[in-house]
């Protein structure tokens, strides 16, 4: 029987054949170049240096600031960025990319913790008058398009155009039981050789897992079965998402985005999110739900070590539209109910009460919230009311303002930035083993992790957290790819990036220095804990002031970066 309605689940959805993702090419730029006539005068031949990670260098323009010498600091168990820069007037087909092992005396970091990627450039818009990037944007001409450098392409060969820059990212993972000292090692862009050197400190960051910051990234399989062109849930959907679930799982993510109803979020996305579950109504009436694709997926997913919570979407959707199959006349049907309603109830308490018994049967209860996001009040305590009825023991993670009357009844509340709970609340919430974290989406203009965004921000968001006492940061989409991500990362509504951080089988500039700062948030957790336990009270304060400088408020141009710099060195002591 399970067989037969996994089959119905996948013609419901979609059926697609197998393909491997193919190269892509990069579109035009509308921004002017560089004269051709300067680029022939001032690089008579193709040149390389290091450049900077909080700078997007333009694909038709001459990098300026750029070194020869690079040196790094580094905990033990972090990983660290560096972008080097190759320019060249000629046109250099098949330039490679090479990479050294560092070695301090006998001690050797092994190249395999080196990973050398082209930065491949990604067409956007960009924010209007800084107001956000919230709206319908159905007429790009309205809107800024340009060329971005995000894409991290793990490929070792590129031909690069004449009269243009190509930016090279480089990171560095240091063993946790790297001897500290000063390891020098060396990459090759072309013909041109870049040494740098990384001093590797004694301290040791705590492995991403381990670590209790709470990272809620939402992730999209509908999206990676679209455009990797697989059935969904087959072994091809799984093996085309694992480059991208691999690193969601460096970065330390905690949460399973599931989805049991169709269409909670109304189709917003360019892949519309459905059931992971099968509800049959049957002739007399009665329900029979079936699993089989939410736990293949939770199990999935849990493979990669994000095991500690699974949230499941929504009892709340936006349209209020609730979706069954109609055994007797073998069709999908939709009912409409409010919350509160007996209408409601009829759908969703014996789903409850079945939803509970199974998830306690696979050991997974505990660590399931049913979620609300951004709903009115009165319908999340209309919910929350019939949950408490089907078990008294669901948990719940909501996306929301602060609703003192609802606050108490959730488990994972996530506010939007510049909010804030009462600090009484935040503690109270933390005794009780409670998470509180924050979210940026659309509505912020700065800071974000949008492709037009300075990359600092990136960095900023999750100091942000810990400045404001918050135990994480949540954004909602991952992996909700557009029509061509890699090469398009405009969409109908939002700035271009608000649909996803990561692209088909790569990371990007914005991911990398998002775990940056993740890892910036883990130092200061620990140095607090040292410099507390040893009453170094004159570091503390130092560190406590840098981090006053993350608390919420509106950002300008290239105040993010400023404060990463000023706290920086704080965390390498």
């Amino acid at each position: 029987m399970k067989k037969i309605l996994f089959l119905i689940s996948l013609m419901l959805c979609v059926g697609l054949h197998a393909q491997v993702c193919p190269d892509f090419t990069e579109l035009s730029d509308s921004r002017p170049a560089d004269d051709s006539t300067q680029w022939h005068k001032r690089v008579k031949k193709s040149r390389a240096a290091w450049g900077s990670t909080a700078v997007h260098y333009e694909r038709h323009s001459i990098p300026e600031n750029t070194t020869g010498k690079l040196k790094l600091r580094a905990w033990r168990g972090e990983r660290v960025n560096a972008q080097a820069v190759f320019w060249t007037a000629q046109a250099a087909p098949g330039t490679t990319l090479a990479k050294s092992e560092l070695r301090n005396g006998k001690h050797v970091i092994a190249a395999d913790n080196i990973d050398l990627c082209f930065v491949r450039y990604v067409l956007t818009d960009s924010l209007k008058n800084n107001q956000g990037g919230c709206g319908y944007r159905l007429n790009k001409a309205e809107w800024d398009s340009l060329l971005v450098a995000d894409i991290l392409d793990p490929r070792t060969s590129l031909d690069i155009a004449q009269c243009s820059t190509r930016p090279v990212w480089l990171s560095v993972s240091i063993p946790t039981d790297a001897q500290p000292g000063v390891y020098k090692g060396s990459i090759s862009v072309g013909r041109h050789r870049l040494p740098y050197e990384i001093t590797v400190l004694p301290r040791v960051l705590t492995a991403p897992q381990q670590r209790p910051f709470h990272i809620d990234f939402w992730q999209n399989p509908y999206a990676a079965a679209r455009f990797f062109n697989v059935p969904l849930w087959s072994k091809e959907h799984f093996e085309a998402m694992r480059p991208n679930m691999e690193k969601l799982a460096e970065a330390g993510q905690k949460v399973i985005t599931t989805t049991v109803m169709d269409r909670p979020w109304n189709g917003q996305t360019e892949d519309a999110f459905h059931s992971m579950v099968m509800r049959l109504r049957q002739p007399d009436g009665t329900w029979v739900y079936d699993y089989t694709v939410f736990d293949r997926w939770v199990e999935y997913v849990m493979s990669f070590g994000i095991t500690k919570q699974i949230n499941c979407y929504t009892m709340v959707p936006w349209n209020l539209e609730f979706d069954y199959i109609d055994v007797a006349t073998a069709t999908g049907r939709r009912i409409k109910a409010q919350p509160g309603t007996q209408a409601y109830e009829d759908y969703w308490l014996p789903f409850l009460k079945d939803f509970a018994r199974h998830l306690k049967e696979k050991g997974w209860f505990e660590r399931t919230c049913i979620a609300l996001d951004e709903r009115p009040r009165q319908h999340m305590r209309a919910a929350i009311e019939l949950l408490r009825k089907a078990d008294p023991g669901y948990r719940i993670s909501s996306q929301c303002h602060y609703y003192p009357e609802v606050e108490p009844e959730v488990y994972d509340l996530c506010l939007p930035f510049g909010e804030t709970l009462p600090a009484e609340v935040r503690e109270r919430r933390a005794a009780e083993g409670k998470v509180s974290t924050v979210y940026t989406c659309c509505t912020e203009a700065r800071p974000n992790v949008f492709v037009c965004s300075a990359t600092s921000e990136a960095v900023w968001l999750p100091l942000h957290a810990v400045a404001s006492g918050l135990d994480g940061y949540l954004r909602w989409a991952y992996n909700s790819w557009t029509r061509s991500p890699l090469q398009d990362a405009r969409f109908r509504t939002w700035v271009g990036g608000d649909c996803y951080i990561v692209y088909p089988g790569a990371s990007s500039i914005r991911m990398e220095r998002f775990i940056e700062g993740l890892q910036a948030a883990e130092k200061v957790r620990l140095l607090r804990e040292e410099y507390r336990a040893k009453g170094n009270e004159a570091a503390l304060k130092s560190l406590e002031e840098a981090l006053s400088r993350f608390r919420a408020r509106l950002l300008q141009e290239g105040d993010a970066e400023q404060d990463v710099n000023a706290i920086l060195p704080l965390l390498n002591p």
